[in-house]
């Protein structure tokens, strides 16, 4: 096996495993414009089974279930990113600066151990209704309120040992100060961290947003969402399955396909096995 074989195989693997979500988060953003049917318009009896008109049938009042899947993807897949991105950055800082100033560490914890007691459901009841009107926003900032204490946890549990590595110390001994550390030193070696605890958030936010979107704190009807359809059409399940397993089923794919993509990218750490001669 020559070694432009032996390099390839990686990379493919990994091209694998990120295709899938590069294709379901493409599809999500620009479902709304390729839609058949508009979203608002019934176009068959309600939870009517899938015919050519409308592929997976229609929901409770008759609209094409394809077009409003199709359309109800990019808010949920959009506001999961922001999430996971505002999460997994500020925990990355705050790990990395309790890491080189254990007294900031040490209440950044005690923080959040707090706001780990804080149940999920009742953190989004509460922002979202002392937030009249904020709509997705108050559903965000309800998502990264609850998911910095745990990201948190794990990356000040990283970044400890990076911070007393010899060269952190010698950087720290130089003068240099403390955002240089923790830009320049520690949050560069956490990069397969950042990008797995990056997976496991998005996974967070899309379950945490769907609940949101299923609870009706976040988008209303007549709007197309994945959560909001599952909702919706619940009680025509048997009638017209489709209207209920397609966005389930999204959702769980999305979440499934970027966390496997987040830990493709992911350096990877140990020793790895040397080919037999």
């Amino acid at each position: 096996m020559t070694a432009d074989t032996r390099g390839a195989t990686p990379r493919t693997a990994t091209a694998v495993r990120i295709l899938p979500a590069l294709l379901l988060i493409g599809l999500a953003l620009v479902g709304p414009w390729i839609a058949p049917h508009p979203i608002d318009t019934p176009v068959t009896a309600p939870y009517a089974a899938g015919t050519g008109e409308a592929l997976l049938g229609g929901d409770q009042l008759g609209r094409d279930v394809l077009s409003r899947l199709l359309a109800g993807g990019r808010d949920l897949v959009l506001a999961s990113l922001l999430v996971a991105v505002l999460v997994t950055g500020t925990a990355a800082v705050l790990g990395a600066v309790g890491a080189v100033r254990p007294l900031v560490g040490r209440l950044v914890e005690r923080i959040a151990d707090v706001l780990m007691l804080l149940p999920s459901v009742l953190a989004i009841l509460l922002v979202t209704l002392s937030w009249p009107g904020g709509g997705r926003f108050a559903v965000i900032a309800a998502a990264v309120v609850l998911g910095v204490p745990y990201a948190v946890r794990l990356t000040a549990g990283a970044a400890a040992p990076v911070a007393q590595a010899g060269y952190v110390e010698a950087a720290a001994a130089g003068g240099e100060r403390l955002w240089y550390l923790v830009v320049r030193e520690i949050l560069p070696n956490l990069r397969a961290t950042v990008l797995t605890l990056f997976g496991l958030r998005f996974v967070a936010a899309v379950y945490l947003v769907a609940t949101a979107g299923f609870l009706q704190v976040g988008p209303q009807p007549p709007a197309a969402d994945w959560a909001l359809m599952i909702r919706e059409n619940s009680a025509g399940i048997l009638l017209n399955p489709w209207a209920v397993v397609a966005p389930g089923a999204a959702v769980a794919l999305l979440a499934l396909s970027v966390n496997l993509a987040a830990s493709a990218l992911a350096p990877q750490t140990g020793r790895k096995a040397v080919p037999v001669q």
